[in-house]
């Protein structure tokens, strides 16, 4: 194999071979290789350290959102006369074992919203209840109410933290001519007797046929 010679204004190089200059060559390669190998995994590696520093566990974390009361059943009749005593049947649960009240609001087409009642719930209907709530419909401040009077009631519950479970809509008209409004059969799962009132709905209601519009509500 034929010998290279490099020479330079007065030094004469080392001779090489072809094959020597190749490997140097690849040597001057393989270390520039290494070392950006090198720097790439301290950069990974100085990433990872910071993901750490400021990983959730240094962080302020959300809490999980709170679950509020559920009303999973409920029943009323739909229509009865003035006076009538309204029974509205409801079960519902709280995972955290806080419901407070049951709120109670009436629209009334003509007069608006009333403001809304609360019943306040014993110790042991706090996690999971099922019995009725009873409104005597007869109000002090009206004689009578226009036949077929429309009102809707809307029943949910509430939690010490203030967190209201879903509403349950109830219509209920006034009509006069219903026959046997006291007998009804109850569907599940309030068909088993022996429900318990859990309280009564403190809510007078206006003719408003009667009133000014100074008088009306919302």
């Amino acid at each position: 194999m034929s010998k290279l010679s490099i020479e330079t204004e007065g030094f004469k190089s080392k001779t090489c071979s072809p094959a020597s200059l190749i490997f140097g060559q690849k040597n001057r390669l393989r270390k520039v290789l290494n070392m950006k190998i090198k720097r790439v995994a301290y950069f990974i590696g100085f990433l990872s350290a910071v993901m750490l520093l400021i990983s959730p566990r240094g962080l302020a974390q959300s809490k999980p959102e709170a679950k509020g009361p559920t009303i999973a059943h409920a029943f009323a009749v739909d229509k009865g006369y003035y006076g009538y005593i309204w029974k509205i049947y409801i079960e519902a649960d709280a995972p955290d074992g806080d419901m407070l009240k049951i709120a109670s609001v009436v629209d009334q087409p003509g007069y608006g919203r009333y403001a809304p009642d609360f019943i306040y719930l014993k110790r042991e209907n706090q996690k999971h209840l099922k019995g009725y709530i009873q409104w005597n419909t007869f109000s002090s401040r009206s004689a009578h109410l226009g036949e077929w009077t429309e009102i809707t009631l809307k029943v949910s519950i509430i939690d010490k933290a203030g967190h209201e479970s879903n509403e349950v809509i109830l219509p209920f008209a006034f009509e006069s001519g219903v026959k046997n409004p006291y007998q009804y059969k109850l569907p599940s799962p309030f068909d088993q007797g022996g429900l318990p009132k859990l309280g009564n709905i403190h809510i007078d209601l206006f003719n408003p046929t009667l009133m000014g519009d100074g008088d009306k509500g919302e």
